[in-house]
């Protein structure tokens, strides 16, 4: 962990629910990424236009299964990968920097604001409780 930035390891309740909910809606967005890329590169007869797909298609289940996998100490770190991968994606197609910034900032937020609300539930159990 790197201050309230959870790098590896298991967040808590509402950590995971954030998170799954940036990495999960990410999915419909990189799926679309792919469709783009593939039809981009297949309309300026580009060879490798099937191979952006699959890598698209790749990258969208790894969202899926990073957003079932928080649980797991390794599923925050597989979120980040996914992370990192979206923004690569931006050498094939240039707005996919804007979109992997823009989902690595959701990302940052889902992980931080989620850690600050399980630590006020845990305080809060504590005083009531």
């Amino acid at each position: 962990m790197i201050g309230n930035l959870l790098v590896h390891g298991v967040g808590d309740r509402m950590t995971r629910r954030f998170a799954g909910l940036v990495v999960g809606s990410q999915t419909v967005v990189v799926f679309l990424g792919a469709l783009v890329a593939w039809a981009i590169a297949k309309a300026q007869h580009d060879t490798a236009h099937t191979s952006y797909l699959v890598i698209g298609l790749v990258l969208a289940v790894l969202c899926i299964v990073a957003a079932g996998t928080l649980r797991r100490p390794w599923g925050v770190t597989l979120g980040w990968v996914v992370q990192c991968a979206t923004l690569l994606a931006g050498f094939v197609l240039p707005m996919m920097f804007v979109v992997g910034v823009m989902f690595i900032a959701l990302w940052v937020t889902a992980l931080v604001q989620g850690r600050k609300m399980d630590d006020l539930t845990a305080h809060h159990e504590e005083t009531s409780g």
